[in-house]
């Protein structure tokens, strides 16, 4: 049989992926490794620097523990969790570093515009997608005591990946304390263990306050340990709604257990999961909610491919190293200015005065080109280039390699008084960038633009 072009063509451009897959996560993995590595030796660094302050400058402390809390111990988490936890459903949810986090207790059957439809008709108020200016409201209603109903929530994952929304009831005005639950689709064709069908599953926690967590020793939510309470509170507000949803109980669904969830909090269930059919609510016309509900000041069904909260990290902190760059050479600048002032000493030769402002010119060059780098860098992994955020890593993995390298050798010193803080930023642009949600997000975008280019 003769073959055709195409026939060639398609087996040869799949191999093609498939490599081109494999190099990536290759490249992604030693990044992701090297962060790792990075963040370890700066905490080794900053102990150091902080048994050399002494007690004088105690604050040096809230500096470690905010790079163990957010660098270290997440990454280490990371790396533990994908060794040790099975990649199947068990009935939780993951945190991002892949601890275990919330149990999944309720299972919904209907279309994403039932489920809007049946918890705002409850009372419930959709939360705000996490992102910068989001997060930083919920940080200062915190500190001030101020009402945020749309308060965001962390991601919990499922299936790979993290909720599609979340419903919240805030109670007695506080963002320290609400009722919320986060709903996932489940895979097409996919089934619950023992062939139940849910086309949706959720899990609902009650947050009673805001504390640390045991496990990464970061600021969150802290849960009530019976979860139960919960489940069967978002079970009767939808019931309360009278909309014709139907509720069965699978039970015993799961033994009833005691455990911790992503925070270290204790929880406490009985294993029952609740089956709540909307197919039979009525979706109110576009742009109106049921009477029940309040106006809504955006669109309920969520759009695809949000930009995720380590690429607004990354393109923040490239900006920063931009900044950085340049203060940099404002410095060198300075003083070099101070060496041509020795120079210009009555004993300085012609020779010795031409030199001068050519190495000035040169390191202004030099440090333009290095603002510009990292400013069309951090512009281009904002708008999801994937090749653009392998750049930023590869420089600031060169930069740490140097540094690291002349702390070592004994060259030069890693303090605050010379390069530390750059190291720092240079460490993080790593961790944030390599992470599972910028990498996937970013190789989404490169995967859809190869498939709608002509």
């Amino acid at each position: 049989m003769t073959k055709t072009r195409s026939d060639l063509i398609g087996p040869a451009s799949g191999l093609s992926e498939d490599r081109r897959g494999r190099i990536a996560r290759i490249v992604d993995g030693w990044f992701f490794a090297f962060g790792t590595a990075a963040a370890a030796f700066l905490a080794y660094v900053l102990l150091t620097e902080a048994f050399a302050r002494g007690w004088a400058q105690a604050w040096f402390i809230l500096v470690i523990y905010l790079v163990i809390a957010y660098l270290i111990l997440p990454r280490l988490h990371t790396v533990l969790s994908r060794v040790y936890l099975p990649d199947y459903f068990i009935g939780r949810t993951r945190t991002r570093e892949g601890i275990l986090g919330d149990p999944v207790n309720l299972g919904l059957r209907g279309r994403e515009e039932q489920i809007h439809t049946a918890m705002l008709s409850a009372g419930w108020t959709l939360a705000d997608d996490l992102g910068l200016r989001a997060n930083l409201r919920i940080v200062t209603s915190t500190l001030t005591r101020r009402s945020y109903p749309e308060a965001p929530v962390s991601s919990l994952y499922l299936f790979g990946r993290p909720q599609a929304f979340c419903y919240q009831q805030e109670v007695d005005g506080s963002p320290g304390k609400r009722h919320h639950v986060r709903f996932w689709p489940t895979p097409e064709g996919w089934l619950l263990p023992g062939g139940y069908q849910a086309d949706w599953l959720a899990a609902g926690t009650y947050d009673r306050s805001v504390g640390i967590s045991v496990f990464t020793l970061q600021v969150t939510h802290r849960i009530a340990d019976d979860v139960d309470d919960e489940r069967d509170h978002i079970v009767a507000s939808i019931e309360a709604a009278d909309l014709g949803a139907s509720t069965s109980v699978i039970d015993n669904f799961s033994t009833g257990y005691h455990s911790r969830n992503g925070g270290g909090d204790a929880i406490v269930t009985d294993g029952d999961l609740p089956i709540i059919d909307l197919s039979a609510v009525a979706v109110p016309a576009v742009g109106t909610l049921p009477p029940a509900g309040a106006p809504p000041t955006r669109s309920l069904v969520r759009a695809g491919d949000p930009r995720p909260l380590d690429i607004i990290a990354g393109v923040v902190l490239l900006t920063v190293a931009a900044l950085s760059s340049v203060l940099s050479g404002v410095i060198v600048v300075t003083d070099w200015s101070r060496f041509s002032a020795e120079v210009s000493a009555p004993a300085a030769t012609a020779d010795d005065l031409a030199f001068v402002p050519w190495v000035i010119g040169a390191i202004l060059a030099l440090f333009a080109l290095l603002t510009l780098s990292y400013l069309v860098l951090a512009w281009r992994v904002h708008r999801g280039g994937n090749l653009a955020r392998l750049v930023a890593m590869t420089l600031s993995s060169a930069s740490i390699a140097t540094l690291a390298a002349t702390y070592l050798g004994g060259a030069g010193g890693l303090t605050l008084q010379t390069n530390l803080i750059g190291f720092a930023v240079d460490c993080s642009i790593i961790l944030a960038l390599s992470g599972t949600e910028a990498r996937d997000w970013a190789r989404g975008r490169q995967r859809r633009t190869r498939r709608t280019t002509p």
